[in-house]
């Protein structure tokens, strides 16, 4: 990460999503400031993301996080006199309304139907009290495990502690303007018995989901049936209550003083109702924009029911973190599909942003994905994921020692020590290329015309000397090709019966850095095992 060459007076014009998202915050402290940006009451600006504890966090967790952590950086060098934090909120109070079918213990789990999450018992084989309090603790080991800079908050403990009863006690005064901005999108039946406030049973524990009666704003009370009915008039104040989740994100958006927070094109309606019921409150708009979904190959949401599309476990198998927070960055207002063969394309960019990055003039770096990731590792990076694929392929090998030979002749000042990006790489490499390019290999017999090429270039290779540079490989490949039957306008067709022939597969590198990286010795052998029938045979 590079900030100390970028001033305000750079950031400003910057016109890349994220910045745009910043200077919304300073329109909003602007707002507040009645035309001054400073800093606000409580002494920070405050970027909130959320977090629900029914199910362990996920890709759409980790993206959350890591864009917001993107415009909080672009807040900073706008304002970098002004504090500014990230909190992680978990909606721990919430009712536990489904059993997830991903976790021990249903059956058990079944029986505290309609609890809170914090207080529903722990069905994990783990220390924790509470099935939130083992989720929340997966969630901050994930948020800590990729290097956020975050602070936790719990719902649970806003509400018990009386963090939140200010702002529940407004609520109330209000509760008749909250319910009617709430009303025209609700069915008719669930109209009928809607209130912001659900309260939580006395009798049983229970988050109640019925009509409230009356409501009391002298007294701070609501007075509703209990689940055996009978009438009771409770206090909202002291974790008696909880919020509907329309009005709740409205509630920890004034009670916390939330600056930004972005959400899910699906939630675009709910949170446009949340920022009515927040100007009810009595408090300007939280910034914050709607990103879109991501989709499997064939362009469907992505469900984990259905199991379709890429979780980030898969991708985190196959390729660092680096390179999923590189794609997450290019253009979040479009729906973008997760499916394994885009990663070693996103690895690739992540790598040559990393080295740009740089040698940018301060105005550039703002529109370079990998300002905004913490990963200097990157730049020093010789090889490409593409490169270390074929050559895994090619070398038809699981070991990455063998794999560091041919680097080391390639590029001698690399080493596991100083080129541990790398040394990722080449582990990830070799898993890609055992769940994906063996199972798929498909090696083709070449034509006559093919035959002649081929043969013709591995003649030169062998009168060639290695650690030429790959251009000088690469004239010698376009050569083989021209003077054996590929008019200017066929070699296309020329590099991609190299792929098929001797990698077995439809796309490959630049040949030029493949020979350079593989040998000449190795790749005029491995062509003469193509042209002997040696490598269908072996697939």
């Amino acid at each position: 990460m590079t900030q100390q060459d970028i001033t305000p007076e750079i950031a400003i014009k910057s016109r890349n999503w994220a910045f745009e998202e910043a200077k919304a915050v300073v329109k909003r402290l602007r707002a507040i400031g009645r035309g001054q940006v400073q800093t606000p009451e409580k002494g920070y600006v405050l970027f909130e993301t959320g977090y629900g504890p029914s199910g362990l966090p996920h890709i759409g967790t980790f993206a959350e996080v890591c864009r917001t952590s993107m415009v909080l950086q672009a807040f900073k060098a706008l304002q970098p006199e002004i504090p500014a934090k990230l909190i992680c909120f978990s909606d721990d109070m919430d009712g536990l309304r489904k059993v997830p079918s991903n976790v021990p213990n249903q059956e058990m789990l079944t029986e505290h139907l309609g609890k809170p999450l914090s207080v529903v018992p722990n069905p994990f084989d783990s220390d924790h009290p509470s099935y939130a309090a083992h989720n929340n603790a997966a969630l901050r080991e994930f948020l800590d495990g990729y290097g956020f800079d975050y602070e936790f908050k719990s719902a649970t403990d806003c509400y018990l502690s009386g963090e939140f009863d200010e702002t529940l006690l407004l609520m109330l005064k209000h509760h008749d303007d909250i319910k009617h901005a709430v009303l025209p999108i609700l069915g008719e039946e669930r109209a009928a018995s809607y209130s912001p406030f659900l309260p939580i049973s006395p009798s049983t524990g229970n988050v109640l989901q019925v009509p409230i009666l009356e409501t009391d704003p002298e007294n701070g009370t609501i007075t509703f049936d209990d689940e055996d009915g009978t009438r009771v008039t409770q206090s909202v104040c002291g974790g008696k209550v909880k919020a509907q989740w329309r009005a709740d994100w409205a509630l920890r958006w004034h009670a916390l003083d939330v600056d930004y927070e972005m959400s899910g094109k699906d939630l675009k309606s709910s949170a446009d109702i949340s920022k009515q019921i927040l100007k009810i409150l009595g408090k300007p708009y939280t910034a914050g924009f709607h990103y879109e979904m991501f989709l499997d190959e064939k362009g469907e949401k992505i469900s984990k029911s259905k199991g379709n599309g890429l979780s980030m476990e898969e991708w985190l198998k196959y390729a660092p973190q680096e390179s999923l927070a590189y794609y997450l960055f290019q253009r979040p207002t479009s729906a973008k599909k997760l499916y394994f063969d885009i990663i070693p394309k996103a690895v690739d960019e992540y790598i040559t942003a990393a080295q740009n990055l740089e040698e940018q003039e301060p105005a550039k770096k703002l529109d370079n994905p990998a300002w905004y990731i913490d990963n200097d590792e990157a730049k020093n990076t010789p090889i490409s994921f593409a490169l270390l694929l074929n050559l895994v392929n090619a070398a038809n090998t699981d070991d990455a020692d063998t794999i560091w030979g041919f680097i080391r002749k390639y590029a001698p000042e690399a080493t596991r020590e100083n080129a541990p990006f790398l040394d990722h790489l080449v582990g990830y490499a070799l898993q890609y290329y055992r769940d994906f390019v063996l199972p798929s290999k498909s090696y083709r017999p070449a034509d006559e015309r093919e035959t002649n090429a081929l043969t013709a270039l591995a003649g030169t290779l062998s009168s060639l000397q290695e650690n030429l540079s790959p251009e000088e490989y690469m004239s010698a490949v376009f050569s083989a090709g021209k003077e054996n039957g590929y008019e200017k306008d066929e070699l296309r067709q020329w590099f991609q019966a190299l792929y098929q022939i001797l990698l077995g597969q439809d796309q490959g590198p630049r040949f030029g850095s493949f020979i350079a990286l593989y040998g000449t010795e190795k790749t005029a052998s491995l062509i003469s095992d193509a042209l002997n029938n040696k490598l269908a045979k072996t697939a």
